[in-house]
C-alpha cells in the first residue's frame, strides 16, 4: 500500500506526468518508467534484472505494450502518463529490454 501511496504522490507532483519525446525510448524510459523501474518500487521488475523479466518478456512485446497501455497492478494506464502514444511506450519498452542483453 506504501508504494501505491508513493506512485501517486510522484504522479500528483508531475514526475510520472511530463511529455515525452516521440519513440524516443531512452527518454520515455527516464521521464516516465524510471521512477518505479529504477528502484523496483510497487513491484516493478527493475531495468536489467533478467530473472524478474523473464516471466514477462515470453509472451513477447505485444503482451507487455498491453500491459502497460491498460495498467498492471500499481502502475496505472499509460504509466500515469496520458501523453504517451503507444509509439513511445513500444520505445521505451524496446529500451529497457535492451538493457536484458
Amino acid at each position: 500500500m506504501k508504494a501505491v501511496i508513493a506512485l501517486s504522490a510522484a504522479i500528483a507532483a508531475g514526475g510520472l506526468n511530463q511529455a515525452a519525446a516521440a519513440a524516443d525510448g531512452k527518454t520515455v524510459y527516464g521521464q516516465t518508467c524510471a521512477a518505479c523501474h529504477a528502484s523496483g518500487l510497487a513491484g516493478a521488475p527493475k531495468v536489467g534484472d533478467k530473472a524478474a523479466w523473464a516471466p514477462r518478456t515470453g509472451a513477447g512485446k505485444g503482451a507487455l505494450l498491453g500491459s502497460v497501455v491498460k495498467g498492471k497492478g500499481a502502475m496505472p494506464p499509460k504509466a500515469g502518463n496520458a501523453s504517451l502514444t503507444e509509439e513511445d511506450i513500444g520505445a521505451a519498452i524496446d529500451y529497457m529490454l535492451e538493457q536484458l542483453r
